[in-house]
């Protein structure tokens, strides 16, 4: 009988030390497997940035002045800024994903746009805190208030980030962020390095000073997605392939 089985149920000499080789190959496999899907999607995801970039050329942005926020819409005027910004990003066929909206909105969107993912929003915020108190004079300035007293408070979990933790963001992590906007006559706008080329973009919309969301280009997630599945299926099917091949006739 020449029937492969995937699950031995015969035991031999090291077969433990077998196993737990196997065990650890498979992990390193694994390992390997995960790292090249990200350099691929990461290689997509620049594409894409670029895509969106093009199409929204047209778009006039505006000088970014770092500040603290100081005005919170009435519910009718969110309500208002919340269908003009859906409205803008049907017209250029933009996405969000939403973020909680636990005073963590925009590192939970900068988690998101810089390691697909919401959760590391607490490594993002101690990144961002740091480059406060590190660069100082680059951020005093624009905080009417004590400077010490500001990061305090922004190192706590659930404090709303600011355009000043905006333009610190774009400094620590070498960032063009770019700002889809709900505002009246303000629909773009644009967070450089203050000292350095920008390395990557940041795709958010902002929605009524009130929360952000990450953006992603429409047409290029569904390309994404079935990129990841046709990856993980290939790698699967390259993976298990010797192994049946090599399984022992009973």
């Amino acid at each position: 009988m020449t029937t492969c089985r995937l699950k031995m149920t015969h035991r031999y000499p090291n077969e433990s030390a077998s196993s737990s080789s196997t065990s650890m190959s498979s992990q390193r496999s694994e390992t390997d497997d995960d790292r090249m899907i990200a350099m691929v999607l990461t290689e997509e995801y620049a594409k894409l940035d670029g895509a969106m970039a093009k199409r929204l050329t047209n778009l006039t942005s505006i000088p970014h002045v770092p500040r603290i926020n100081t005005y919170f819409p009435t519910y009718s005027d969110a309500t208002m800024d919340h269908y003009r910004l859906l409205d803008r990003l049907n017209q250029y066929g933009l996405c969000e994903v939403r973020v909680s909206g636990d005073g963590n909105c925009q590192f939970r969107a900068l988690s998101d746009q810089l390691y697909r993912s919401p959760e590391h929003h607490k490594h993002v915020r101690k990144e961002i805190v740091k480059q406060l108190k590190e660069c100082k004079s680059l951020y005093e300035g624009y905080v009417p208030m004590k400077y010490k007293h500001y990061c305090k408070k922004m190192k706590k979990s659930g404090e709303w980030g600011d355009h000043v933790t905006l333009q610190a963001a774009a400094d620590k992590f070498a960032a063009k962020i770019c700002l889809l906007t709900s505002f009246r006559d303000t629909c773009f706008v644009e967070i450089v390095p203050q000292y350095q080329a920008p390395q990557r973009e940041i795709w958010l919309s902002f929605w009524s000073e009130v929360h952000y969301n990450s953006l992603y280009d429409a047409r290029g997630e569904k390309h994404i997605i079935l990129l990841t599945i046709c990856l993980w299926n290939t790698l699967k099917t390259l993976t298990w392939l010797p192994q049946a091949v090599q399984c022992p006739a009973f």
